[in-house]
């Protein structure tokens, strides 16, 4: 029944953005950045609401952790831990409540996978603008690309980074226990 009430829930929000989406790109434009913004706040937005029936995958070369990753040197240095810590002590934590060790008790197995899904989204997330940077920089239009690299950084760079790192230090705990 939780599949059913599930799938009907990912089709409303499909088809609201579905509805949505052409709506506003009828007012801003195809080559707006506020409309690509809206698209992969969209997309975001579908694949949390699709988390209860599929995750999302990295591609398989950024599944595995590099050497240089098991450290953690580089993320300390970009600060990554501290964006964490915001992230948990904000509101910021609600966005998504599936990577988060005590909503699985005794299943601490369940977090990685739903830590790789929202890595995945972030990263897809930002594929998806990254031909629109290109096509704003062919255009010249350097105040758009500057605002996207920030947007980029802040908005998927960042998260991916500090769910990468996450992940990555439970990944060592667990060969640990084992």
């Amino acid at each position: 029944m939780s599949r059913l009430r599930n799938s009907i829930v990912l089709l409303a929000v499909a088809a609201a953005f579905a509805f949505s989406l052409p709506l506003f790109r009828r007012a801003v434009g195809s080559t707006s950045p506020w409309f690509v913004l809206m698209v992969m706040l969209c997309f975001l937005g579908l694949a949390a609401f699709a988390r209860p029936l599929f995750l999302l995958r990295l591609p398989h070369v950024l599944r595995e952790a590099g050497a240089w990753e098991m450290n953690g040197r580089l993320y300390k240095a970009l600060r990554v831990p501290a964006y964490g810590a915001l992230l948990r002590r904000t509101p910021l934590r609600y966005l998504n409540t599936h990577v988060y060790l005590n909503r699985y008790p005794g299943k601490t197995s369940a977090v990685p996978t739903q830590i790789e899904a929202a890595e995945a989204a972030h990263f897809w997330a930002a594929a998806l603008v990254v031909p629109y940077m290109v096509y704003a920089s062919v255009q010249g239009r350097w105040n758009v690309v500057a605002w996207f690299t920030i947007i980029q950084v802040g908005g998927n760079l960042y998260p991916i980074l500090h769910l990468r790192w996450v992940r990555v230090r439970l990944n060592r705990l667990h060969s640990r226990r084992i």
